[in-house]
């Protein structure tokens, strides 16, 4: 359920009343009839929300929910600053058990062999109220990790430069309310237990443990009474809730005969919570026995202490017929073939499995027996795949089956495997639905026409998984008795599913002590593995934007033509590193395949905004006409500068406003001590003016436009390179002519002549035309 406004927990239970009034302000005792309970308070920091484009969007949090809680309570709370620039907005928060939730805001395709089950969401809207408060209940949640994952809507196109406009703060935090029984009856297997239900608005809460290889559960409801002898009414909620899918089984009782609920395949080695409610008048309360059986699954194995001598060997790749393991299978299969009434009394054939941490996120399972584990139609072949740690959720869990067709003599038999968690299906021959007692698993069949199936699982979560295989035959099982499959199963755990593509980066995310991974793709490919090509950029495109992006760097040579020829060697030195630095940049920055790197991205990038801005930096000094030694030590003065904000923060507008700013302040106040000390204006010639810093000034006044306000992610590629080109032409009509008096190239003259020709370096002598 949910709600807008505040609530206290006397509102949820309003049977509730205080037992100790010396409670903790996080965690407050209270009583429940003959039962003790127990508040708790949880919370997070809130964190700032993000425009979704990739998974590294969404901001997650992650709680733990203790043991026998009964009542949990999510309080929401979103807010958003107060500015002009905060207009209306809506937050969608995911929920989701045991694993983050898998989302799919842009709706674009995921991987094939991909499970997808989208996660229970709700949206909160932030309108005229600067902050939104709301609560979501849920009863007899499953004990365990639970994620939330909250986001704004899609992220726009437009390329935003840091500083030229204030982004509005969207702020969201998480808080958990737990309600806990401190003292839940316990249920014991074969043990009839008497209860009673005191009223409707008090139910009764007791669990069950559920052993290893259980096959089956009963749970059993008899003598049902009630105070004012009426006909007993009750009903039973076995499991816990698990979003987004719950798979509570509700058994209902009525009159005073017996009533009794069986559960195939309950989830293994785990505390099952009942709930029994009372359905009848509400002053009147239900005495109840309570009887839980289970029954066994025996379990056979073909493994042997001989078979840890295999952990000593390398298994990284696949090896055709099983022959690194040959001896080991034709071993088992002898076994089994001489001893079939054995295998008869078994439920199930365990194969050893184990698991390998390689790195974070990162499992490789490997079968003791060899990669080729033998399926037969008596019973399933299982594989535990263990992700119980609480830090296994964060990936991608893929699984490869490869059914060798040879080992199998009957054309039409199937071989039907499924995947699942908590607890194995054990009944594959007539269940085809692949689901258990709580869990819906995923279901994989193979056979000499379809050898091949695999499936990847996105974001498994926490807890025990199983692999069963089983051979099935259409005409019966009669006529698969004697046949056997072999099949080569790989399994592993990676962060991200073929490492995201060419197209894509796998990115390491944290969230306090959590690691998971997220694929950022680029060229237009989307996805979670960025396998969607809707709005993708072909081979051609990608071409010509690094052709473009490249090669209008050089648009610079004019400049630095211009800047050898009137002398201004400094100034050509740092448009020549620009423009290096500026071409390799880019030809590195592509996020398709046409992509060259001669140095570290980091490195070339930095070269490349740290050339940009010393370019402007010494265009409007040598505009100045300031003396040549006060020149160069603010070229050396402001480079070093330069570099240092660069290093603070390297996107921030400031780093190219503030020098520019400054060198134009030192420009303008030279210009008017020239033209003061002259009586007239300068520079003086109107040609200049007209052909020269007029069209200088709008060309870098439309670069300056077209960089802060038209890029866009599509047209990035274009914009950019207009943004090369009108900046270097700029340049070229910027720089001032050289000096009246002072020919070009000198330097050669000096060479040649041995003498120096005396001249006046008075620069105020010079007519600047």
């Amino acid at each position: 359920t949910m709600g807008s406004s505040p609530a206290t927990l006397k509102l949820l239970c309003p049977s509730v009343g205080e037992c100790s009034p010396a409670a903790a302000p996080a965690a407050a005792l209270l009583c429940l009839s003959d039962s003790l309970y127990v508040s708790e308070y949880f919370s997070q920091s809130a964190q700032k929300l993000s425009f979704y484009s990739w998974y590294g969007n969404a901001k997650l949090f992650h709680f733990r929910v203790p043991e026998d809680t009964v009542l949990l309570r999510w309080l929401l709370q979103a807010s958003r600053g107060k500015g002009p620039e905060c207009t209306s907005m809506e937050i969608t928060v995911h929920f989701r058990y045991g694993a983050p939730p898998v989302i799919n805001p842009l709706g674009t395709r995921f991987p094939a062999n991909a499970t997808v089950r989208a996660s229970y969401n709700i949206s909160i809207t932030l309108s005229s109220a600067v902050q939104n408060t709301t609560f979501v209940n849920v009863t007899t949640p499953a004990a365990g990790d639970w994620f939330i994952a909250a986001h704004l809507p899609e992220a726009a196109s437009r390329i935003e430069v840091k500083g030229f406009s204030t982004p509005c703060p969207y702020m969201f935090q998480a808080d958990m309310f737990v309600l806990r029984l401190t003292d839940m009856p316990v249920l014991e297997p074969s043990v009839a237990m008497p209860q009673t239900v005191v009223s409707p608005a008090k139910p009764l809460h007791v669990k069950v443990f559920v052993p290893r290889h259980a096959a089956r559960m009963q749970l059993e409801l008899r003598s049902c009474v009630t105070s004012e002898q009426k006909a007993c009414a009750v009903r039973v909620v076995l499991g816990s809730i698990m979003l987004p899918q719950s798979f509570q089984r509700i058994l209902t009782c009525m009159g005073n005969a017996n009533c009794s609920l069986a559960l195939d395949s309950p989830p293994w080695e785990k505390w099952l919570q009942i709930m029994v409610e009372s359905l009848g008048p509400a002053n009147a309360s239900v005495s109840v026995e309570m009887l839980a059986s289970f029954t066994a699954c025996r379990p056979g194995s073909t493994s042997s202490f001989l078979n840890f001598s295999s952990l000593n060997q390398s298994q990284t790749g696949p090896r055709p017929g099983g022959t690194g393991a040959a001896g080991s299978s034709t071993l088992s299969t002898g076994a089994a073939s001489r001893n079939a009434s054995s295998q008869r009394s078994v439920c199930v054939q365990n194969q050893p499995v184990v698991r390998e941490d390689l790195d974070v996120v990162s499992i490789r399972y490997r079968l003791l027996n060899g990669p080729s584990v033998p399926v037969n139609s008596l019973s399933p072949t299982l594989l535990l795949l263990n992700l119980n740690t609480g830090m296994d959720s964060g990936g991608s869990l893929v699984v490869s089956l490869l059914l060798n067709k040879t080992s199998m003599n009957l054309g039409n038999a199937t071989v039907v495997a499924c995947v699942s968690a908590a607890s194995p299906v054990l009944s594959l021959n007539a269940m085809q639905n692949c689901s258990t007692a709580f869990f819906q698993g995923y279901p994989l069949s193979m056979s000499t026409s379809s050898p091949e199936a695999m499936l990847i699982v996105l974001y498994p979560q926490t807890d025990d998984w199983f692999l069963s295989l089983q051979l099935i035959c259409p005409k019966g099982q009669g006529e698969c008795n004697a046949a056997e499959a072999k099949v080569t199963v790989f399994a592993y755990l990676t962060p991200c599913f073929n490492d995201c593509g060419p197209y894509g980066q796998c990115s390491l995310l944290r969230r306090h002590g959590y690691l998971y991974a997220g694929c950022s793709c680029k060229a237009g490919w989307g996805g979670w593995s960025c396998t969607d090509n809707t709005k993708a950029q072909s081979v051609a495109a990608q071409n010509l934007a690094t052709l473009l992006l490249t090669l209008s760097n050089l648009m610079f040579l004019p400049a630095i033509a211009v800047a050898v020829y009137r002398y201004y060697l400094v100034e050509a030195s740092v448009y020549t590193y620009t423009m290096f630095f500026s071409t390799f940049y880019h030809a590195c920055d592509q996020p398709g395949v046409a992509v060259m790197c001669i140095m570290d991205y980091d490195t070339l990038q930095y070269c490349d905004f740290l050339g940009s801005v010393v370019s402007i930096w010494v265009t409007i000094l040598c505009m100045s006409r300031v003396k040549k030694i006060l020149k160069y030590v603010l070229f050396i003065l402001g480079t070093l500068l330069i570099a240092m904000s660069l290093q603070l923060d390297r996107r921030g507008v400031w780093n190219m406003m503030g020098p520019c700013l400054f060198a134009l302040v030192i420009m303008i106040a030279a210009w008017v001590y020239h033209g003061v000390k002259r009586r007239h204006c300068y520079p003086s010639s109107w040609k200049r003016w007209v052909f020269y810093l007029l069209p200088g000034i709008t060309l870098a006044f439309i670069a300056i436009s077209v960089y802060a306000f038209m890029e866009t992610n599509e047209n990035y590629y274009y914009t950019h390179s207009i943004w090369h080109v009108l900046v270097a032409c700029s340049v070229a009509f910027l720089l001032p002519p050289r000096d009246k008096h002072k020919k070009p190239w000198a330097w050669s003259q000096k060479l040649t002549c041995r003498y120096q020709i005396c001249q006046n370096d008075r620069e105020e002598l010079y007519a600047v035309t």
